[in-house]
């Protein structure tokens, strides 16, 4: 399985990616600013989506709204 950002760049566990796109939380009234830095991502079974820490906060992130730093 291939794990792309949004420009087509392979992505593994422990990279970092930053948010190209201002993202709502759901069940939070938060939001999450463009240009935020997810360090250490793992991937998931799914190739659409990835894991990172976002203060302090273990959160699910769709890969098209990301690109590698």
């Amino acid at each position: 399985m291939e794990v792309k950002d949004s420009n087509g760049n392979l992505l593994k566990d422990g990279d970092s990616v930053t948010l190209i796109k201002d993202l709502k939380v759901r069940g939070s009234s938060s939001v999450l600013k463009r240009g935020t830095l997810v360090k250490n991502i793992r991937l998931t079974d799914d190739e659409a989506e990835i894991e990172g820490r976002v203060d302090r906060t273990m959160m699910v992130l769709r890969t098209e709204f990301l690109k590698k730093a």
